[in-house]
């Protein structure tokens, strides 16, 4: 322990009366308490009840649902979302980088916020305003650990492809192999950031055309895929998405705002992204892989055990 005031080594000096360390500054002489971190940060809320609203966010109840099942305001439920997508962001920076892979797929989940673009196209407020509209969540997991290395919230063009791509880059190391979905903006922005150390290749899948009654609320028929090599030298049987796309239904089961034809999707940007960061944090880090048997950070060799909610964001207040 050193002293805050003069950075001096200090000793133990006994405890306060709630039983808090108190240390003694061996140079300036000057007592301290040691340093509490704040889970919360300078929120006024329980910490018991904060878990609480943020265990029923990661099991795919509402804001409104988890306000009734709580008792806290749904206004202070989405500053503690705020709060801890913020944090788990942050933590998922610092510990998923340089991460040694070897299969990794990559897929985009579609959702909106506010309106879809269809709607948004047809009114004039709206328009110039890029918080509104189609959001599309860019994921990237590891095949045998199932971690996520990587995500991101943008539109679905080049730019945001390339800035996700960055993202696999910091994550990992050494050279893998890299599947993706037909989507062509990945095959310049994979070649050139992450270039001779991976072997890429996408698997393009093949749909039919819905019959005009299906066409709303029915995906397309996939009737087949083909399987193209971009550069490099992909193992063809290793090529495939399954794993990331079962992910993706697990955000859609496990993240309301995903749920179709409810009223339950993200009005802020913000939010939306709050609510990702959160997720995608307690799914590496907390929630028990029924496979794996273990978390996907535990499997990729980042954390020895379990966390709980409250080591999560213990751990993300350190950072």
């Amino acid at each position: 322990m050193t002293c805050p005031t003069c950075k001096s080594p200090a000793k133990k000096f006994g405890k306060d009366r709630k039983g808090n360390q108190r240390y003694r500054c061996l140079s300036c002489g000057k007592t301290f308490t040691e340093p509490k971190i704040k889970m919360l940060d300078n929120m006024i809320l329980a910490e018991g009840k904060a878990l609480s609203v943020l265990s029923h966010l990661v099991e795919g109840c509402s804001v409104r649902s988890t306000e009734r099942l709580t008792g806290v305001h749904r206004d202070t439920i989405l500053d503690l979302l705020t709060l801890a997508g913020r944090k788990c962001e942050a933590l998922m920076e610092a510990k998923i980088k340089d991460i040694p892979v070897q299969d990794v797929e990559c897929d985009e989940m579609w959702a909106y916020i506010g309106m879809k673009a269809r709607t948004k196209a047809k009114k004039l407020t709206a328009q110039n305003d890029d918080s509104i509209g189609d959001a599309w969540t860019f994921t990237a997991i590891e095949r045998h650990s199932k971690l996520i290395l990587a995500w991101h919230l943008g539109q679905r063009d080049y730019t945001n492809t390339a800035i996700f791509t960055e993202k696999i880059d910091r994550a990992t190391k050494g050279d893998f192999q890299i599947t993706t979905d037909g989507f062509a903006p990945y095959r310049d922005a994979v070649g050139f950031i992450l270039g001779g150390r991976t072997d890429f290749a996408q698997l393009i899948k093949i749909y039919a055309n819905n019959p005009e009654s299906e066409t709303r609320y029915s995906p397309a028929q996939c009737t087949g895929c083909k399987k193209k090599v971009i550069h490099g030298r992909p193992d063809m049987d290793r090529v495939g998405t399954s794993r990331i796309e079962r992910h993706n239904l697990s955000v859609r089961m496990e993240t309301r705002r995903f749920t179709r034809l409810t009223n339950a999707f993200s009005k802020k940007w913000e939010k939306h992204h709050a609510a990702l960061a959160l997720y995608f944090a307690y799914y590496n880090f907390c929630r028990m892989h029924k496979s794996l048997r273990c978390t996907p950070a535990m499997a990729a060799g980042i954390t020895k055990h379990v966390w709980t909610l409250k080591d999560l964001l213990m751990a993300a207040s350190q950072i």
